[in-house]
């Protein structure tokens, strides 16, 4: 006889620390968001989670994403073809006023959103710079700074961040997006965990690919 699902499943609201400070953002069931994280304009799916530290605008996160701390997703632009860098020429406000918000800027800014696919792991320190896009499965090294789109199962690292190696052959990657166990219910994924921890990849595609 099947348990219950309150039994088996912890509580599935988001988990935000108190220390978070969250504008216009988005969370799945099961994800959490550490302390003093910072993220405006943010959607990020089922049990993803982000460490203490890290700070996130105008970006779509997958599910199941392990994001280190002190990770800077999508970091600011300035104007580097102004006359100054300064943000005295697009947020004038802060300083004077009747001056107001480069709204040109924002939507500049607002326009290079980054998407992080499913499964991505994101390293302690990693910066992903405007505009990246970061396939299902990818892994990005500590400190890494992403200035380029990374391809699903790439293991990426350095700055400017490089391809190391595939995370999969070609074969095993292409298995698991078709695969998308990502998207399984919740009930499907509580009985794959024994055969996620012990089958090798290769057993486990046999087993689950239908």
């Amino acid at each position: 006889m099947a348990e219950p699902d309150e039994l088996r499943f912890q509580n599935s609201e988001p988990r935000i620390h108190q220390t978070a400070k969250l504008k216009g953002v988005k969370l799945g069931r099961f994800a959490e968001v550490g302390e003093r994280v910072i993220l405006r304009d943010v959607t990020m799916g089922d049990f993803s989670y982000l460490e203490r530290n890290s700070e996130g605008i105008y970006a779509d996160i997958g599910k199941f994403c392990s994001i280190a701390s002190n990770v800077r997703i999508n970091a600011l632009e300035h104007p580097m073809e102004r006359v100054t860098t300064h943000k005295v020429s697009y947020r004038p406000n802060e300083f004077f006023r009747f001056q107001g918000v480069d709204f040109d800027f924002r939507a500049r800014r607002q326009a290079k959103r980054v998407s992080i696919g499913h499964d991505v792991w994101i390293g302690h320190g990693a910066v992903i710079m405007p505009g990246i896009s970061i396939g299902n499965g990818a892994v990005i090294g500590a400190n890494a700074v992403v200035t380029k789109n990374v391809a699903p199962y790439m293991i990426v690292a350095g700055n400017p961040a490089r391809v190391i190696r595939p995370r999969f052959s070609a074969d095993i990657a292409e298995r698991l997006m078709a695969l998308a166990w990502w998207d399984w219910p919740a009930t499907t994924i509580f009985d794959a965990i024994s055969d996620i921890q012990s089958l090798s990849i290769e057993d486990f595609l046999v087993k689950w690919e239908r």
